[in-house]
Parts: C-alpha cells; sequence; structure tokens
C-alpha cells in the first residue's frame, strides 16, 4: 500500500490515534488508525477481515452499543447479506452474525425505541425493495419484514430507471419516520412503524421531479431543534439530474407522514458550471449545523500534484450553508482526493473529511476549517485492494 503525507493549514498540531472502517468491493472491511505528530499525519492498516465478503457496500458505527454492521451488497449473487461484529477497543472487529438478504443492500438505518426494542431497515438497490430486522443485542438480529416494490413502467431514464432501487434509508429529526430515496421510482419513500413490532407502515411519499434519480438526503433545521413544530429542511440529491432540492418539511397530525414544499433546486455544482456526465453521491450537515456537503461524481473537475511530479486527477465536493428560508448558500468546490467519491464521513470534530473514492479505490483525509467551512488540502491518502465503498469513523473508541 502506498501513502502521502501532507502537512494540514489550520488544523490542530497534535491530535490523539483515531480509528476509522473503511469498505471496499474487493471484499474487505478494514480499520485504518490515523495519528499525528506535530501537524503530520499517517495512515495506518491495523485490522482487516473478510467477513463482509463479497461486495461490502455500507457500514453502520452503532456508537452507544459498540457494534458495527456491514451490509454485502451481492454484485454477482443472487443474494446481499447483513453481517455484525463488535468493535473492540484497538478498532479490531469481532463477528458476531451473518445472515442472506434480498440481492443489493446498500444503506441502512437504526430505528426504534433507543432504550427498549430496536431494528434496522435496509434499502436494497438491485433488490427494488426495503427490508426490517429486529436488534436482539450484542450484534444479534432476526428478520422483520421484506418490503418489496415494481415498476408499472420504466422511467424517463430507462437505462437507471428499469426498476424501483431504494437508495439510502434515514430518519426525520424527531425519530418518528424512515424515509427512503429511489432512484428508480423517482421518489422519497416514507414509512411510519408499529411501536410494538417495528413492522414498517407505509405513508404517502414524496415525489421527486420526473428522471431526476433521488439517491440521498439529509434533513437540517436552523436552530438544531428537533420537533414538530420547529423549521425543518430536507436537502435531497439526485443523482440523475445533479441537482439538490430543498423541502420545507411539515407534520401531519396523528403520525400521519410529512408535507414537503420546495423551496429551493441548483445544481449540486452551485455557482460554477456543471461538468456533463456528473454524479452526485452523499449528502451531510455538518456537526455544527451550519454547512451543507455533497460529494460529486464523474466530474474530474481537478487534478492532484503528487511528490514525485506526477498528478492525480479528482472529483470533488462541494459545500453549501443553508440559510433560515431554506434555500442554500454556495460556499466552495473542492477536490476529493480522487475519482468517484461515492461516500464521506465528517469526524465529529468537523475537523476531518474521510472521503471513500471508488475508481481510484483510495481514502483520502482531508483537513476542514470548523469557522469558515472550507475544506483543505489532503493531509493523507491510502489505497485499498478494490473499489472503496464506505468510511466511517470509530465514534466507539472516541
Amino acid at each position: 500500500m502506498r501513502f502521502q503525507l501532507i502537512t494540514a493549514l489550520s488544523v490542530a498540531a497534535t491530535v490523539s490515534a483515531t480509528n476509522f472502517f473503511v469498505s471496499d468491493y474487493s471484499g474487505n472491511v478494514t480499520t485504518f488508525s490515523l495519528t499525528a505528530n506535530n501537524g503530520t499525519y499517517a495512515l495506518a492498516q491495523t485490522f482487516q477481515t473478510t467477513e463482509c465478503a463479497p461486495n461490502p457496500s455500507w457500514l453502520t458505527v452503532d456508537i452507544n452499543r459498540g457494534l458495527l454492521f456491514c451490509l454485502n451488497e451481492g454484485l454477482e449473487t443472487v443474494n446481499g447479506s447483513l453481517s455484525s461484529f463488535t468493535i473492540n477497543r484497538d478498532g479490531s472487529l469481532t463477528h458476531v452474525k451473518n445472515e442472506t438478504t434480498i440481492s443489493g443492500p446498500v444503506n441502512r438505518v437504526i430505528y426504534g425505541n433507543a432504550a427498549g426494542q430496536r431494528a434496522i431497515a435496509l434499502a436494497h438497490y438491485t433488490g427494488s425493495a426495503v427490508s426490517s430486522w429486529l436488534l436482539q443485542g450484542e450484534g444479534k438480529f432476526e428478520l422483520n419484514q421484506n418490503l418489496p416494490y415494481t415498476l408499472a413502467q420504466p422511467g424517463p431514464n430507462a437505462a437507471r430507471q428499469d426498476a424501483p432501487h431504494e437508495h439510502e434509508a434515514i430518519t426525520d429529526p424527531t425519530g418518528q419516520y424512515i424515509l427512503v430515496p429511489d432512484l428508480g421510482a423517482d421518489l422519497v419513500r416514507v414509512f411510519g412503524w408499529d411501536v410494538t413490532t417495528l413492522v414498517l407502515k407505509t405513508l404517502a411519499p414524496l415525489k421527486a421531479a420526473p428522471g431526476s434519480g433521488p439517491r440521498h438526503a439529509a434533513f437540517w433545521n436552523p436552530y438544531a431543534v428537533t420537533g414538530a413544530g420547529s423549521p425543518t429542511y430536507l436537502y435531497l440529491v439526485s443523482e440523475l439530474a445533479s441537482t439538490v432540492t430543498g423541502y420545507a418539511v411539515t407534520y401531519l397530525p396523528n403520525g400521519g407522514g410529512l408535507n414537503f414544499t420546495e423551496v429551493y433546486k441548483s445544481s449540486t455544482y452551485g455557482l460554477l458550471n456543471q461538468p456533463e456526465g456528473n454524479a452526485p453521491a452523499e449528502v451531510h450537515v455538518t456537526p455544527d449545523n451550519r454547512f451543507l456537503v455533497i460529494s460529486n461524481r464523474n466530474n474530474t473537475s481537478f487534478n492532484l500534484p503528487e511528490s514525485d511530479g506526477t498528478v492525480v486527477p479528482s472529483d470533488s465536493l462541494t459545500t453549501f450553508r443553508p440559510l433560515n428560508d431554506g434555500t442554500l448558500a454556495w460556499v466552495q468546490i473542492w477536490p476529493s482526493g480522487g475519482l468517484y467519491p461515492r461516500q464521506f464521513s465528517i469526524d465529529g470534530t468537523g475537523s476531518f473529511v474521510a472521503v471513500s473514492n471508488q475508481y481510484s479505490q483510495n481514502v483520502a483525509i482531508l483537513s476542514r476549517d470548523v469557522a469558515t467551512g472550507l475544506i483543505g488540502e489532503p493531509i493523507a491518502r491510502m489505497s485499498v485492494p478494490g473499489n472503496t465503498t464506505c468510511i466511517m469513523w470509530d465514534e466507539w473508541n472516541a
């Protein structure tokens, strides 16, 4: 494995060692340690397992219970799978359980009573479904429900919208609802659930623009206060249209679901001209609730110099500042550190952005100025054996 060290600007001179987990399509889940010495950062692999093989697609850290859940997309198999691990203090993982799922799980969310019965809901891209699994403690789980979907006819983008393609599962800020963007059906599906069984109940969806291909979404509240009476906005990133759309969200009475009113739309490039074929992927609100960051794939907008004089092509990350009326103010576009940034994670302090650059088969750790929201130079990069799919900070040991 190769790595590059770059002195970071506007980052504290010393930090303690920090672990993060990386999945890649060659079958590995790897633990890396990020350490610093007077502003110089280094990455080192400390653990690796293939017990989520063959195609790990997404990782979830259950920070209150020291667990990691891994989804295997099963790119060349009939089914996918769900695996669980306990996280050890050194960042290594101990495998607990693996169960076969509907094909193509690519994202998940844990829901239910934080102090009682909980479940994990999976979004299945190729399987055109949502599934629910009851969590039984200590990493054990069992199937609760499968919800398959079909299309009466292909969507406007027939090559990508031949079937429903559930792409993500998130909860709203109050924890009452699950939202699942469906790239194939141009919907954001909305679910409530039975408080006893955690069986999902289908509610009225958000209908996105035809052919837009909803992929991922993030909620934002101007005052970081949850509740049905507080201003709430949803930012939906649509992969096929390469747009970010803001919706004002209101809560219907008696657990009846959500109402969405569009208040903003732009390309994910913001103020800059967007390259043809750009395909946005991930979106996050920063830990301080002040900025929104989106990853852009398939644009190769930057070239990064290497120490040997060569350059590395790079796609991009765009930063916006949400305003109180739900509109977005463009802040910055910056290299992601490689090609096809499928997913990224921001650490709890907001000082680092860890990017999984799928086609470069690398992870890039970028510095970030918390005050200005500007993302800075890569402080470290390292290759992984296969196409990188997900990177998550080890918040259990933070």
